[in-house]
């Protein structure tokens, strides 16, 4: 083999390994930023979800506050709905009381009081109260019942009667006015009856179409 021929064929030989050495090289620098890429990706998709996550915890929280506070105001407004009811029932009521009041049935449950106080009372002093309005039934009260002390409050109470029977310190208060006030503090909207009605009133309506 001519020197010629042994350099051509070193050179060919450099040359092969070159090739092959860089094509490894190239294969595990490849490889290398094949790995470093997927394991960008799966940081990336990570950082993305738990942003996501947080994001949507955020979300949630926000809505429920939104939430809380709507069904908050929609209570104060219900809340304030039905004490406007409540009095213009208890305006109309009253209404009612004062119409009642000049019927005959008014002054028969006068009588009716005064007789159960006087009962109670078993014959000890008895001081019975009419409503300043009421003070033109004073004297045929007194006439009717001579036993018991007839008097006009100094102090209105829509109607009815109070008793004193001042031996036990006792007050029988059957007045219009307490009547009024204990129902008004007692009463109270049935809001699943409402709806009840609603909802039946709403399928009959259907019914009929």
């Amino acid at each position: 083999m001519t020197t010629e021929e042994k350099l051509k064929h070193f050179l060919d030989t450099c040359m092969e390994d070159a090739r092959t050495r860089s094509s490894r090289m190239l294969d595990e620098y490849t490889a290398a930023l094949e790995k470093a890429f997927e394991e960008h990706q799966q940081e990336a998709k990570r950082r993305a979800q738990m942003q996501v996550r947080q994001e949507t915890e955020k979300i949630e929280r926000d809505l429920n506050k939104q939430l809380s506070l709507a069904q908050l105001e929609q209570k104060r407004a219900l809340g304030r709905r039905q004490e406007e009811l409540k009095e213009k029932l208890f305006e109309k009521l009253s209404e009612r009381l004062m119409d009642y009041r000049k019927t005959p049935e008014y002054r028969k449950q006068l009588e009716r009081q005064i007789q159960a106080a006087s009962a109670f009372a078993r014959g000890e002093n008895l001081v019975i109260y009419l409503d300043p309005s009421d003070e033109d039934k004073r004297e045929a009260f007194e006439q009717q019942y001579p036993q018991i002390q007839i008097k006009v409050s100094d102090y209105t109470f829509s109607g009815g009667t109070r008793a004193v029977i001042s031996n036990r310190n006792i007050l029988i208060d059957n007045s219009f006015a307490t009547r009024l006030a204990e129902a008004k503090e007692n009463f109270h909207f049935d809001l699943q009856m409402i709806t009840d009605k609603t909802e039946t009133r709403g399928n009959s309506s259907e019914g009929r179409a």
